[in-house]
């Protein structure tokens, strides 16, 4: 085990050297940019044995990746907010083709206006594509996701690509001690690709083709339910990794103090590790309130969601709007928890880099106790659900 303190970024590109990823496909963008930078230079200086291609652009770069993991490799790509967006194509292809890519993306705005700061439009635009999305709240966190999400990802049973998400510069340039277990004891963990299906000269076959309507169907459901099947295998997963390492980054929600809570906040990636101090706060002013911090977007947690007591009442906050409609993570929360008698308050937070301090979750929490914030009954309809901006 080695201690080392670095970026999000340069951790990320330990997690894939770690994860013994044969090939990297990468297009730079502000904030992903020394990702890929930091990949580039441990291949060249021999320390990452993977074959780097420099691309023409975001697009290419996972058409690039797509091709190299159907040929039955290990790959890894990396990218960020509008470069995301210039994928959307690629990604429904990646997920469609069953390639079990991880690829992280540091969440950033999206323009115009341009803006390189932190909010999840980016990611939250992507939910219906396919991947699995995990949110990440630490370096350390970063790290352990991403070796993780390759077991997960390539599980026969699973064979969809994942996409790992942290926060624009709060841990993309941010240093933090990181724990990085020996090789051998990550080779175990993560033994080499052993491909469900794969191009070879030796044997060729077409894929993705024409496909007719009812084949289709089932393929798109068969996506479905791999997802679901990935609930509780990202929960063996973790716990695997926690034998082996010592370290607990895994499920699909982080809770915090909220076993008694008669609040509980549910908020994402860092945003949701700042909820925490603002909960350590409320409970010196003796208000019973808890952390939900949602780890994996998708698949959705409903079930560790429905555990909630009806009584307790669920603060929302957003770093991402659904025009016209509400909050995506509120939404999501409101979904699963249909024809409950929860109170469900959403909050839109931190849109284009806004800071989000533990003071101001303090605030949207006392505003909810205190009746000064009136949750819409959505249950009977009505003008959207958003309790206010900050």
């Amino acid at each position: 085990m080695k201690l080392i303190m670095d970026t999000a970024n340069h951790i990320a590109g330990e997690a894939a050297k770690a994860a013994r990823a044969e090939v990297v496909a990468a297009y730079p963008i502000t904030p992903q940019t020394t990702v890929v930078e930091y990949i580039q230079k441990l291949i060249s200086n021999g320390e990452f044995d993977a074959d780097f291609i420099c691309v023409e652009s975001e697009h290419s770069a996972m058409a690039a990746t797509i091709g190299a993991s159907a040929t039955g490799v290990r790959t890894f790509t990396a990218t960020s907010s509008h470069g995301l967006l210039y994928m959307h194509e690629m990604l429904h292809w990646a997920a469609l083709a069953r390639l079990p890519i991880v690829m992280v993306n540091i969440n950033r705005t999206i323009g115009p206006g341009w803006n390189i700061w932190a909010d999840h439009q980016d990611s939250m635009a992507q939910r219906d594509t396919g991947w699995l999305q995990f949110h990440c709240g630490s370096n350390q966190e970063v790290f352990d996701t991403v070796i993780q999400s390759y077991k997960i990802a390539e599980a026969e049973e699973i064979q969809l690509p994942i996409m790992v998400n942290f926060d624009a510069f709060i841990l993309s340039h941010t240093s933090m001690p990181v724990s990085i277990p020996d090789q051998p004891v990550i080779d175990k963990f993560l033994p080499k690709r052993k491909p469900v299906w794969k191009l070879d000269s030796s044997d060729p076959l077409t894929h993705g083709n024409i496909i007719p309507p009812d084949p289709y169907l089932e393929i798109r459901k068969s996506m479905q339910e791999s997802q679901d099947k990935a609930r509780d295998l990202i929960r063996t997963t973790a716990e695997e990794w926690k034998k082996l390492t010592g370290f607990w980054h895994g499920g699909t929600v982080e809770e915090y103090r909220a076993e008694d809570a008669d609040l509980v906040v549910l908020a994402m990636g860092t945003l949701g590790s700042e909820a925490k101090v603002a909960v350590d706060r409320l409970r010196k002013e003796r208000i019973k309130a808890g952390v939900f911090r949602i780890r994996s977007f998708r698949p959705f947690p409903i079930d560790e969601i429905k555990k909630l007591s009806e009584e307790t009442k669920l603060v929302v906050v957003d770093k991402a709007l659904s025009f016209g409609g509400e909050g995506v993570l509120y939404s999501e929360v409101k979904s699963a928890l249909y024809g409950r008698k929860n109170e469900i308050f959403g909050w839109i937070a931190g849109l284009g880099g806004k800071d989000v301090s533990w003071q101001d979750l303090v605030q949207m929490v006392k505003a909810v106790k205190d009746g000064k914030a009136k949750p819409v009954n959505w249950q009977k309809g009505g003008k959207g659900a958003i309790t206010g901006f900050i």
